[in-house]
């Protein structure tokens, strides 16, 4: 059905302790598979991370989940609401459960650091801005930023724009948050960071956090359960546990950091180009 057809709106029965339910999902774009038939369940106040290789269909997977793109076909139901059978106007009260970390952080530069983190309350709530203000000034100190209220993000370091951005994400409370790529470009420190900041919000405020990554230090670290992408489909889900012990072959190449066939055959090329000049 498409994104913006009305069906019944009654409340969407979900397993006990199921917050999202994604059932068969599909993805085209310009005719090509991106997503084929994902179906997965997130429990209420777990870490699931979506695990994959660049291209595999998982931030796309995550934009539909927040409601910034539309499937090609299939259904996501949040807390009983099928987003993809509402209209636009009709999701923003179930949007406005979840809050959303960028890859870039998608910070205002021409804002500070604390209005960027007011900026969905301003919009969606009728709080006082004195209010709105000091409830700002408390996500900037949870996630470490306390005294950098007045900096712009340009005055910024990588890691502490995600932290900014992770402030603003959850701003208005979300139970479910979102984050796509949060360590991505960030040194191996400041990564930890990162990951043990998502922890202590998930503690703090006994969040649902859904995670794109490939980054696998940080899976570890983090993850309850992990939903592998492969091509477009999920070719394992379970425990960081379960996945280190799989037998599947694409699941043991990843775990493992095995390069393709075809990228050694490439390296062995290359360095026979390399030997045959040295030699030259």
């Amino acid at each position: 059905m498409p994104a913006n057809v009305l069906a019944d709106h009654g409340p969407i029965s979900q397993p006990e302790g199921v917050i999202i339910s994604i059932r068969e999902l599909v993805t085209h774009y310009d005719g090509r598979p991106i997503l084929q038939g994902i179906n997965l369940d997130i429990c209420r106040g777990e870490t699931m991370v979506i695990l994959g290789r660049s291209g595999c269909g998982k931030s796309t997977l995550l934009r539909h989940l927040i409601g910034l793109s539309a499937p090609t076909s299939g259904r996501i139901i949040i807390k009983g609401n099928d987003l993809t059978s509402m209209l636009e106007a009709e999701q923003v009260p179930v949007r406005r459960k979840l809050g959303m970390l960028f890859q870039s952080a998608a910070l205002f530069n021409s804002m500070t650091v604390a209005e960027n983190v007011a900026l969905p309350l301003r919009e969606h709530t009728e709080l006082e801005p004195s209010t709105i203000n000091i409830m700002a000034r408390i996500k900037l100190e949870l996630v470490g930023l306390a005294g950098f209220e007045n900096f712009t993000p340009d005055q910024l370091s990588g890691g502490m724009k995600k932290r900014a951005g992770l402030a603003r994400a959850i701003a208005m409370d979300p139970e479910i948050l979102c984050c796509d790529e949060p360590s991505a470009g960030l040194d191996p420190v400041v990564a930890v960071g990162i990951d043990n900041l998502i922890l202590k919000l998930k503690r703090a405020f006994k969040m649902t956090i859904v995670v794109v990554t490939h980054e696998l230090a940080s899976v570890f670290m983090i993850a309850d359960r992990i939903a592998m992408l492969h091509a477009g489909r999920i070719v394992a889900l379970g425990t960081p546990e379960e996945l280190r012990e799989s037998s599947d072959p694409v699941v043991k190449q990843f775990m493992n950091r095995e390069a393709d066939e075809e990228d050694v055959d490439r390296e062995r090329y290359l360095n026979s180009l390399v030997g045959t000049i040295e030699e030259n």
